[in-house]
């Protein structure tokens, strides 16, 4: 599996490709093309054609969660003239809010469908044999309870926001597997915790993506212990993690560097 970065937070000195606050990666997986979010705005596009990769091939646009930072940039996804499935929970499209205003997908439910295949679905699904995306992440860990925030539309009543459509990628290997987060709005343990349920695997080869740590506090140095003792061996924060989350994570264990263009190849 090879895994692009299209956008992130970060940027590399001396490569001169866009950032934003948003995450988007391309995953290529045999003989298929994947879109794990789509950052906020055309962001992704712009990066993807400097890269020289072509996202017309992209079969499949697997969604972490239905946050405009990771939805956004579907509105600009180019016309293919082939069938794109999007995968994602039911709870996706839904309109959200907070103290700021809209922070749900520009694009509702009916919109999408009216240009891709729209598959929901709250079990775990298979991508390829070895690419699995997770769905609805249960609760397992003690200090990782669910943050709400703001408050979401369903069914004409607006809710506490609890983002139960946060999820992730889980890519399997013979000696363990490698999980690729969105926002870990879940916790990043309780998708671990699943993803070996799931995969009957329990070495962690190592984690990309967003943890949703941004301050010093008692869930993040929780957080640091447990990655700690799981030995994970690469562990790739961006997104959602603060410099000082990152700089708490490191005294744990290697972190590495992430940027727009990064290339991981697993």
């Amino acid at each position: 599996m090879k895994l692009t970065v299209l956008t992130d937070n970060n940027t590399y000195i001396d490569q001169y490709y866009l950032g934003e606050p948003a995450l988007c990666f391309y995953i290529e997986e045999k003989d298929r093309k994947i879109l794990f979010d789509t950052g906020y705005s055309d962001v992704y596009l712009r990066n993807a054609e400097k890269m020289g990769i072509d996202l017309r091939e992209v079969d499949t646009i697997a969604f972490s969660h239905g946050h405009n930072d990771h939805t956004g940039g579907l509105a600009y996804f180019p016309k293919t003239g082939r069938t794109v499935r999007i995968l994602a929970h039911p709870d996706t499209f839904l309109p959200r809010r907070d103290g700021t205003g809209e922070i749900g997908s520009p694009l509702n439910e009916e919109e999408v469908q009216k240009r891709f295949t729209l598959s929901f679905h709250k079990d775990p699904v298979r991508i390829t044999e070895d690419l699995l995306w997770l769905g609805e992440i249960p609760v397992t860990v003690p200090f990782e309870k669910r943050l709400p925030i703001g408050i979401v539309l369903r069914k004409g009543k607006r809710e506490e926001d609890n983002i139960y459509d946060d999820t992730a990628l889980v890519y399997e290997k013979e000696d363990g597997i490698f999980v690729i987060s969105g926002c870990s709005h879940s916790g990043i343990c309780n998708i671990i915790e699943y993803a070996r349920k799931v995969t009957g695997k329990q070495k962690v080869l190592g984690v990309i993506g967003g943890l949703h740590l941004l301050k010093e506090d008692s869930r993040l140095l929780a957080t640091a212990d447990w990655l700690r003792q799981q030995k994970i061996e690469m562990l790739y924060p961006c997104h959602c993690v603060s410099l000082a989350a990152k700089i708490v994570l490191a005294k744990e264990m290697p972190v590495r560097e992430v940027g727009t263009g990064m290339q991981l190849e697993i």
